[in-house]
């Protein structure tokens, strides 16, 4: 039964490509117009329509979403058909346009100068930025080698007075103990 419902909801559309035509079973047309992969819509130019014939149909109702082909006439009614073609006329109206035509100059080939000044100047910034770089780079060297120092130079010097507090500490207590001592 589900098989049903989606054949009722199914259309088949039709369009010619070539010497064939397409048909595609789908549920509307911007479906057909996608299986197809026409860039412009097709009924709206007429060159695409529903199809109802039941032998016509009957092919991609059993193939839904897929495009069949089917070769317009054979292949002997498609040459009879070229040949009841006219070419068309080509009216000449002087000498001019009978004779070949000049080809047209071509475009002076583009200047590449400013694109090669572009890219030198890109080169110049890279040189210049590394060389700034560079110099920063040594800057935080001989500011790390600074802090360093100051830090060997802060120890030494709190080791000092560190040492200069327990000495004073020494001799205060000394001094306490000879006080209370005596």
């Amino acid at each position: 039964m589900a098989k049903a419902n989606r054949r009722q909801k199914l259309k088949v559309y039709s369009t010619p490509i070539g010497f064939h035509d397409a048909f595609v079973a789908a549920p509307s047309q911007k479906a057909a117009l996608e299986a197809w992969g026409a860039g412009t819509n097709l009924f709206s130019q007429g060159s695409a329509h529903v199809v109802t014939d039941p032998k016509l149909t009957k092919l991609p109702l059993q193939n839904p979403g897929q495009v069949v082909k089917v070769l317009r006439g054979t292949h002997a009614e498609q040459i009879a058909a070229l040949g009841e073609q006219e070419p068309p006329e080509r009216k000449a109206e002087s000498k001019a346009e009978i004779l070949p035509r000049k080809a047209k100059k071509r475009a002076p080939k583009p200047n590449r100068s400013a694109l090669a000044r572009a890219e030198e100047s890109l080169d110049k910034l890279r040189v210049r930025q590394e060389a700034e770089l560079g110099r920063v780079e040594k800057e935080i060297a001989t500011l790390e080698k600074r802090r360093r120092e100051l830090q060997r130079r802060h120890e030494h010097q709190r080791d000092e007075a560190q040492r200069r507090i327990a000495d004073a500490r020494a001799r205060f207590e000394a001094a306490i103990d000879r006080y209370e001592s005596g």
